[in-house]
């Protein structure tokens, strides 16, 4: 029945010379573990997680192909396992800064990332992402501007789950509902966002108004396509799911925006697309009047310039398809006097009078942004697959990515930060540390995918709601010898695309590779001898495939999943982690955060204290037995033979508790002991209450760890596991007492009452701690005053790190409210001596009763100390 499906659908293209062609079956194309291997720069060696989960790439630009699997790399850098219920999402940043939403996700660059991630062979992380902005307590989709929608369905064009996308269809509309109370404007038939919150900080238009920051709110083409795209794509749900009236809706709205857009953001004197000011704007002599395009009125009126990149985002999403007479808007494209440069694109065309360079962040005046350049370039695809144009060329498409590639360097590695000079290629200003390194706000291997290789899916759809047309439409260079894209995912099926010139480089047989070929599950079912589009139909499955490349799987409507037992980032007790002893500067909170990376910096790791010959130990307590049926030991190994420098250990055990007793378990069970990639336990069935991983180092070094995971069976929602009775600083929520207060209090958010509201947080985000930053004292204190005196003689303090202007104190000593007056505990002890932060600290003391304390802090000056819990215990 396959090959009659194919056989039968092939004839069809025998007209344009395309030759169908079922022959033997091939496993693999590419060498792929040498391909991986050959990546000198990985600090993620993990080779099974990529061969599971990646489509392979080989091509004869070197730059091309290392920085595809570099920007594959650097997503497990920014993938966070968030929470047993959200499962798996993306950071932008490598910290997690103060706006970010929750477990650090920031809605700007969603739609990249989901473009990305959807190439990955398994959907689970592509599907997790998608739910986490719609049903994840403190996620932020409409802080800033992004096409989520659209996305999500691009998702599900490739890992089809018509449940999933039912599920997902109610949030989708609330959302653009939102999104429409807030910023549409019936008037103009438009909607409007400032710059800063479509992602462009400082911009040519902001610059022209008081607020040079988040000034010059307007109809911008950026936002306005997202906007269109999202309604397209909700239509296009609605109609899968049989719900006509929204799907009625939405296509009709689409239909007013876009000729709204086309009406009244093209400038046909200057041949693009353009922001259109919201309000008079008067600064300086600018004097903006409202509903003008840049440069129609101000300080530049009548200027011929004024493009920026942000005007080809209509292409991004095929909103121009069958309009050819806006192609001419891609002649500045490639013109040294409009955007190209050696590191381009800039954001800015370069004669515009206000281009300007600064070495700071988020100035969208000129610098070569990878955000706009991903959009570009998707752009530029959409348009050269859809007609031919004599603005711009395949080639282009080519060189343009090409300059991409290159982009990702620093000295001579690869590399990406926020933005980069484009003459230079420099980082110089955008690459703030513990922040940018790494940077995940672009795509790139969606380009080479769909773009360079030219992989789309298509409709129709069959009964199960799949699309069934993939079309092939290469932009590659004709002169290219070879290229080939190995093991996409799509649907269940598994899609290669081998461009062999001469048919000599692959090796494929019987005359099948020379040319083009299509490979479908292990066999050519297609090849023609130039590069010229190509489509076929993807066989019909009964049930989206999905394939077991990661641990965890969620199946939509089930009520259990596999989970990650050990991660903890809202702060709860349990699961909890303690160490043999940590170093300075780490903390061993990181190896439950969900995020793992190797990197001495910016550091995500625990290590452990000096030097020693004896046993290091980490244990996570689950707080109630859990079904755990995986381990993962994710060591860390900083590749130096220096005295006290981190290695994987030279040998380990590993423990489980359900009741008192320990349980060693067997070591054979165990996989290879190595740094840079997860060490693999299997335990088979059964409860375990703590793991406890014992590591001997080896002579004359230390060990760390980045990450451990328990992987095991959790049912949906997750039932978090109670805190240990018997802390008497604990405040529920609306109680008076115990009251926490303190000498100083930060003004961003972090006050005393957060102390002890039964939550640890110790990274920036979310906010929920207490600081005295900014304190104008040299020591500053905490209190907790009881409702009645109680007896107590163990104080716990998380210590708040941020690493800079709150940080561990010199010192600290608990006082208790005796007489009318404060004194310190008598026989107080601290573990460890030395206050450490990111971590626990307990003091012990003789017994007292009181119906206060309060902690004494004497600051690591300058910078100020901190706490995200208190705990009291009595005696």
């Amino acid at each position: 029945m396959l090959l009659r499906l194919i056989v039968g659908t092939l004839v069809a293209f025998a007209v344009l010379g395309v030759s169908p062609c079922v022959q033997r079956g091939w496993a693999q194309v590419l060498d792929k573990q040498s391909l991986l291997e050959k990546q000198r720069y990985f600090d993620n060696r993990d080779w099974g997680w990529y061969l599971e989960n990646i489509p392979f790439f080989d091509c004869p630009d070197p730059d091309l192909v290392t920085t595809y699997y570099y920007r594959w790399e650097l997503i497990t850098k920014h993938l966070t396992y968030g929470s047993q219920d959200s499962g798996y999402l993306f950071t932008e940043f490598i910290d997690r800064p103060f706006w970010s939403g929750a477990y650090g996700a920031i809605s700007c660059p969603a739609g990249h990332q989901l473009y990305e991630a959807r190439w990955l062979r398994n959907p689970t992380i592509a599907n997790d992402y998608s739910k986490y902005w719609l049903q994840t307590k403190g996620a932020q989709p409409r802080n800033y501007s992004n096409w989520l929608a659209d996305s999500v369905l691009a998702v599900d064009r490739v890992h089809p789950d018509p449940t999933l996308l039912k599920s997902l269809l109610p949030g989708l509309v609330d959302n653009y509902r939102k999104w429409k109370d807030r910023h549409y404007d019936a008037d103009v038939g438009l909607f409007w966002q400032t710059g800063h919150d479509d992602g462009m900080e400082f911009n040519i238009a902001s610059r022209q108004t008081q607020d040079i920051l988040r000034g010059a709110p307007g109809y911008r083409p950026s936002f306005n396509a997202y906007m269109w795209a999202d309604a397209i794509a909700i239509a296009q749900i609605a109609k899968r799911i049989n719900d006509a009236a929204t799907e009625q809706e939405f296509t009709a709205f689409a239909a007013e925006l876009r000729e709204t857009v086309l009406k009244k953001l093209w400038d046909p004197k200057r041949q693009f697309f353009f922001p259109m000011f919201k309000n008079d704007e008067n600064r300086d002599g600018y004097d903006i009047k409202a509903r003008t395009l840049v440069y129609e009125t101000g300080r530049f009126a009548g200027d011929s310039h004024g493009r920026e990149l942000i005007g080809y985002v209509p292409w991004q999403f095929k909103m121009l398809d069958s309009t050819p007479e806006f192609d001419v808007a891609w002649r500045k494209l490639m013109d040294r006097d409009g955007f190209y440069a050696e590191y381009g694109p800039s954001t800015v065309e370069r004669n515009d009078p206000m281009f300007l360079l600064q070495k700071s962040c988020c100035w969208w005046s000129g610098q070569s942004w990878p955000y706009a350049t991903t959009q570009t370039l998707k752009g530029l695809a959409n348009l050269l697959q859809t007609r031919r144009t004599d603005a711009v060329s395949s080639d282009d498409y080519v060189r343009l990515l090409q300059i991409y590639a290159k982009s990702h360097r620093k000295d001579g590695k690869p590399y990406l930060a926020e933005a980069l000079h484009p003459d230079t290629g420099s980082f110089e200003g955008h690459d703030g540390y513990n922040h940018s390194e790494h940077y995940f706000h672009s795509g790139f291997c969606d380009l080479v995918i769909s773009g360079l290789v030219g992989l789309d899916v298509q409709g129709p759809e069959d009964p199960n709601g799949a699309y069934m047309e993939v079309r092939i439409s290469p932009l590659a260079f004709k002169d290219w010898e070879y290229f080939a894209l190995d093991g996409v995912m799509v649907q269940g099926h598994q899609v290669s695309v081998i461009w062999d010139k001469d048919g000599n480089k692959y090796g494929l047989q019987d005359g099948a590779g020379k040319g083009l070929t299509v490979i479908l599950d292990g066999r050519a079912i297609l090849n023609r001898p130039d590069m010229k589009a190509v489509s076929f139909r993807l066989p019909s499955v009964a049930k989206p495939g999905q394939s077991s490349a990661t641990e965890s799987q969620n199946a939509s409507g089930s009520d259990n999943r596999i989970v990650n037992h050990a991660v903890n980032n809202d702060g709860d007790y349990f699961p909890r982690v303690s160490a043999s002893s940590t170093s300075e500067n780490t903390s061993v909170s990181k190896i439950q955060d969900g995020n793992y990376w190797y990197l001495q910096n910016p550091p995500n790791r625990w290590e452990s204290g000096d030097a020693k010959d004896g046993k290091e130990w980490v244990e996570v307590d689950f707080g109630v037995p859990r079904p755990i049926q995986t381990l993962k030991f994710y060591f860390l190994d900083d590749d130096t033979d220096r005295e006290g420098s981190i290695a994987a250990p030279g040998q380990t055990s590993v423990a489980t508790q359900l009741n008192d007793e320990w349980n060693r378990l067997d070591h054979s069970r165990m996989g290879a002991i190595e740094g840079h990639r997860p060490t693999t336990m299997k335990l088979g069935d059964g409860m375990i209450r703590k793991v406890r991983l014992e590591m001997v180092p080896k002579q004359g070094r230390r060990v760390g760890l980045t990450e451990i995971e328990a992987w095991g069976n959790g049912e949906m929602p997750y039932r978090i596991a109670p805190p240990p009775s018997g802390n008497i600083a604990y405040r529920p929520a609306g109680a008076e007492f115990p009251r926490a207060t303190a000498s100083h209090s930060d003004r961003f958010g972090g006050t005393a009452e957060k102390s002890n509201d039964g939550k640890t947080v110790f990274v920036p985000n979310p906010v929920n701690r207490w600081t005295s930053y900014e304190s104008p004292n040299n020591t500053d204190w905490l209190q907790i005053q009881f409702e009645k005196p109680t007896r107590f003689s163990r104080v716990e303090l998380a210590i708040y790190d941020d690493r800079g202007g709150v940080q561990a104190p010199k010192s600290y000593a608990i006082e208790v409210w005796r007489d009318n007056g404060w004194e310190r505990v008598r026989d107080e002890t601290h573990q460890p001596v030395e206050p450490r932060g990111s971590q626990w600290n307990e003091a012990q003391f003789e017994p007292v009763t009181s119906d206060r304390l309060r902690i004494v802090f004497e600051h690591k000056l300058p910078a100020k100390s901190g706490v995200t819990e208190v705990m009291v215990w009595p005696e």
